[in-house]
C-alpha cells in the first residue's frame, strides 16, 4: 500500500454500513480505518491521523455532532475534513450539523457514487496532490498525475521518496513537519524507519531542487523538523 494514499476513518456504528463504505473507499484508492462508535472515532484520530472523516451522527452514547464538535475545538485535528451521515434530512438538522464544524453533509440514503464525489472534494482542499492536482510554490511546479517536477521551466530529477516529500510541503508551504510526520505521511505507519532516514532524503531533495541553481526552498527548523519557505 503506498504511503501517499490519503486516509479515511469511516465512523458507523452499523456494521454492514461499515463494512460497504470501507470496501467503496479502498476500491477508490484509500487507506480506510473503522471505528464502530464515537470513542472508538477520538482514540483513532489520534493513532492514526486521518486525511478526512465520514461519520455517522445517530451513534450510541457519543453522537457524531459530539465527535465533530471536540476535534473542530481541538487546534491539532479542525483542519480535518468531516463528513456527516444522517438519515435526518430536515434542514434544521443540516444546518446543525454544519454550524458543528461538518464540512459536509450527506442524508442517508446516499448514493456510494456521491459520496465518493464528496470526499474527493474535500480532499482536494486538503491534499491536493492525492487528487491528481499542480502544485506551484514560487518557481517550483509539481504534477502530481504525471510525477513531474519543474523549477523556472527546467526538469528536475526526483525519486519517488523524494517527490512524495516535496507534495507534502507543497501542500501545505511554511508548515513546520516534524520528522515523525514526516515518516507517517511519507513512509506510511506499517514500515519501519530511522527518523535519520528523513534527513537523507531532506538531503537528496535539496540537491534535486537546486540542480539547476537557485536557492534551496526547505527550511530546517532546529529542534522542530522542516518546511518548505
Amino acid at each position: 500500500m503506498s504511503a501517499d494514499q490519503p486516509t479515511v476513518l469511516v465512523v458507523e456504528d452499523e456494521l454492514a454500513q461499515r463494512e460497504v463504505l470501507a470496501y467503496n473507499l479502498e476500491a477508490e484508492g484509500f487507506r480506510v480505518s473503522k471505528a464502530a462508535n464515537g470513542d472508538e472515532a477520538l482514540l483513532l484520530v489520534d493513532e492514526d491521523n486521518p486525511d478526512i472523516i465520514v461519520l455517522d451522527w445517530m451513534m450510541p452514547n457519543l453522537s457524531g455532532i459530539e465527535v465533530c464538535r471536540r476535534l473542530k475545538t481541538r487546534p491539532d485535528t479542525r483542519s480535518i475534513p468531516i463528513i456527516m451521515l444522517s438519515a435526518r434530512s430536515e434542514e434544521v438538522d443540516k444546518v446543525r450539523g454544519l454550524e458543528t464544524g461538518a464540512d459536509d453533509y450527506v442524508v442517508k440514503p446516499y448514493s456510494i457514487v456521491e459520496l465518493m464525489a464528496r470526499v474527493r472534494t474535500q480532499l482536494r482542499r486538503v491534499r491536493p496532490a492525492t487528487v491528481g492536482i499542480k502544485l506551484e510554490f514560487a518557481d517550483i511546479i509539481l504534477d502530481s498525475e504525471t510525477h513531474k517536477v519543474s523549477r523556472n521551466s527546467k526538469p528536475l530529477k526526483l525519486g519517488p521518496t523524494e517527490f512524495r516529500l516535496l507534495s507534502t510541503f507543497m501542500e501545505k508551504p511554511g508548515r513546520v513537519w516534524s520528522r515523525e510526520q514526516l515518516l507517517d505521511r511519507v513512509w506510511g505507519r506499517d514500515i519501519y524507519v530511522d527518523t535519520r532516514t528523513v534527513d537523507v532524503h531532506i538531503g537528496r531533495l535539496r540537491k534535486a531542487l537546486t540542480q539547476h541553481g537557485g536557492e534551496d526552498p526547505v527550511r530546517t527548523v532546529r529542534g522542530a523538523g522542516y518546511a518548505l519557505g
